[in-house]
């Protein structure tokens, strides 16, 4: 294996980042691509009270363990594998089992706050931001909480005012002037996304056909 190349995928909540990291995914193929996301290294928070975790603001740089990220991704651009932590919404902490990851050529990491650290942005190769308007996020968390995280609408909406919005505007939103590709939330450009990678490993698409 040659270079080990890192993404970092930012956007608002709900924007398209998962999205966007699949279809490259996809696109590029199991063999060449793994995906982290940010929110799996959220800090532990399960033995807290309900009315404690209902206080937290999850969308502050210092609800991630950074550190450990930051660890885990030096460690597979150095070609080792890592015990990736397991994030379940439901408790608000990490599953008792871990997800064993192996290097791959292609490395997405994607969360909220990825750009907004110097550290992280340092290891990256392409830096990404996907924009897409505040009311389709708003939206689509809305409908994604209540779906896939046991959530209520009361206390999405709640969490949206009190602190998800507000972080957006002081956190996410900013770094938007560290990407080297903006791309839009609300339609497909895995082309230029593709054009990108391409560009830094010296393959196209037909070469990958070839050799898969």
């Amino acid at each position: 294996m040659g270079k080990i190349i890192l993404i970092g995928i930012a956007g608002g909540t709900a924007s398209g980042k998962t999205t966007l990291a699949m279809d490259i995914y996809n696109k590029l193929g199991e063999s060449r691509v793994t995906v982290i996301k940010q929110d799996d290294y959220y800090k532990d928070r399960s033995m807290l009270s309900v009315e404690k975790i209902e206080k937290i603001n999850f969308d502050a740089p210092k609800s991630f363990d950074t550190h450990l990220l930051i660890k885990h991704l030096k460690l597979l651009l150095d070609g080792k594998t890592i015990e990736k932590p397991i994030y379940c919404y439901q408790i608000h902490g990490r599953n008792d089992k871990t997800e064993k990851i192996s290097p791959k050529e292609i490395i997405i990491l994607e969360g909220i706050l990825v750009l907004a650290d110097s550290a992280l942005c340092n290891l990256m190769d392409i830096k990404i931001y996907v924009d897409t308007p505040d009311d389709i996020r708003f939206i689509r968390r809305l409908v994604r909480d209540i779906k896939e995280r046991g959530r209520t609408m009361d206390l999405v909406i709640k969490q949206y005012i009190d602190t998800v919005r507000a972080m957006h505007i002081k956190y996410t939103a900013p770094t938007k002037k560290f990407a080297d590709i903006i791309v839009s939330g609300e339609k497909s450009e895995i082309g230029k996304v593709i054009k990108a990678i391409n560009k830094i490993t010296g393959k196209n698409n037909e070469e990958i056909r070839r050799n898969n």
